[in-house]
């Protein structure tokens, strides 16, 4: 009896310890950090889509953004910040060396920001692509994103605009007029702009708590790190250029396969790199499926109609992969200038020595000298009496004895069977005139 008993309390005690596992393990806190790193562009805001996403499946108790970054542009940075500003989960920047331009607005989008001590934030201003300052448009538009994220965080909004427009004079910080403030990590925490200086991830996690934590680090993968790469609106334009030079000399020399095959496989990366990084859907996949068929059939269905459809639903297509219409535009256009540039080089410099031209360039000559004649001068002919076999309208043949030559009247229909004269000739141009009956006698 007294084994039953110890028996039946060990269940129980087994059992309670089960009960209890799901509170042990609740007590336990998911803290993810997800790394922003390199330039801002639109692949990164796929990588940061998929790492908030992931934190919130595991109802994660903060997300620390590791910054490091010289900025980016300025429709990517617009796109991750309203992904930091829709999650629910406590968002925490940690400022590992710099958060500049874009960098400085993501910082600002977080519900609180940590510095190393040699970090550094500002130096927002918006750039185009010449290097120079944006038009005052849109600069207009980022100063006011800007402000209204230092506002949200409860930050001073005058160092924030400081950070992007050098008119700001702010001397105590060393934001003088005409320069751009830069915070590094003493100034920030002194102005409101940091919660405070932290050497280390693992010092921040000790610091708000969660040295206990289960700490999650997401990393790119490898795809994702190709997808940023290839949608960087630098590589973008290469990729269009050298895919439009490709199949324009493809068009040009059928048959060969080599540039077609290049011009098909960069033009495939691109949309390899777009469809990652979430900015291409299907819709453009299949516009482009549709434009290779339409050019495919204007092999078949001859006209140009076919063709020109064939090459608007590839350009429709890659448009609607872009994301952002006007940037892709302009990639475009730059694709198209250099395609065009390029085919004339390679055409006049190579053309001649490369075997894949052959089709597209005549490289022999046919001059007199090589024995080529390209009519004969037949002057004998002038003053002999031919007959014509058929009616001259004016053109027409004429016989002159066994030989049968073209020729033409002197404007007037002349029936076969009639007997004609040869008045001129010119080159190939044999000219005759009906016979009247005063003539022949």
């Amino acid at each position: 009896m007294s084994k039953v008993k110890v028996c039946l309390g060990f269940v129980l005690l087994l059992l309670s310890f089960l009960l209890m596992l799901p509170a042990i393990q609740a007590d336990t806190s998911t803290v993810y950090v997800i790394p922003i790193e390199d330039e801002v562009e639109r692949g990164l805001q796929s990588f940061i889509e998929r790492g908030i996403q992931e934190a919130e499946d595991a109802s994660a108790e903060a997300i620390i953004f590791e910054i490091d970054t010289p900025g980016g542009f300025v429709n990517a940075a617009d796109g991750i910040a309203r992904l930091l500003d829709k999650t629910s989960v406590t968002t925490i920047a940690f400022i590992n060396q710099d958060a500049l331009s874009a960098g400085a607005f993501l910082a600002l989008h977080n519900s609180e920001i940590y510095m190393h001590p040699n970090g550094r934030i500002g130096a927002a201003q918006v750039i185009n692509q010449s290097g120079n300052a944006a038009a005052d448009k849109a600069n207009s538009a980022w100063l006011s994103s800007m402000k209204s994220a230092a506002q949200t965080a409860k930050r001073n909004p005058q160092y924030a605009l400081a950070m992007a427009d050098t008119s700001i004079d702010l001397p105590e910080v060393g934001a003088a007029k005409g320069k751009l403030l830069t915070l590094n990590a003493e100034e920030a925490k002194k102005v409101g702009y940091s919660e405070g200086t932290v050497s280390s991830l693992d010092e921040l996690l000790v610091l708000k708590g969660y040295e206990d934590a289960t700490i999650v680090t997401v990393d790119e993968t490898f795809s994702e790190s190709l997808a940023r790469f290839l949608t960087n609106p630098i590589v973008v334009p290469i990729l269009l250029s050298i895919a439009a030079l490709g199949l324009l000399l493809e068009l040009f020399t059928p048959g060969v396969g080599v540039p077609g095959f290049i011009g098909l496989s960069f033009l495939l990366l691109f949309f390899y790199g777009h469809l990652v990084a979430g900015l291409a859907g299907y819709e453009s996949i299949i516009l482009l499926v549709i434009g290779f068929a339409l050019l495919m059939a204007e092999f078949v269905i001859p006209g140009g109609v076919v063709g020109l459809l064939g090459v608007a639903a590839i350009l429709g297509s890659v448009l609607l992969a872009g994301g952002d219409l006007k940037t892709t535009a302009i990639a475009v256009l730059i694709a198209m200038i250099v395609a065009t540039v390029g085919m004339v080089i390679v055409v006049k410099f190579f053309g001649k020595r490369l075997d894949l031209f052959k089709r597209i360039i005549l490289t022999d000559s046919t001059d007199t000298k090589s024995g080529y004649v390209s009519t004969t001068n037949r002057p004998e002919l002038v003053g002999k009496i031919a007959q014509t076999v058929t009616a001259l309208r004016p053109s027409g043949t004429i016989k002159l004895e066994d030989e049968r030559i073209d020729a033409v009247s002197e404007g007037r229909f002349i029936d076969n069977g009639k007997d004609v004269k040869i008045i001129k000739v010119e080159g190939s141009r044999i000219v005759v005139r009906e016979l009247e009956k005063q003539e022949e006698e």
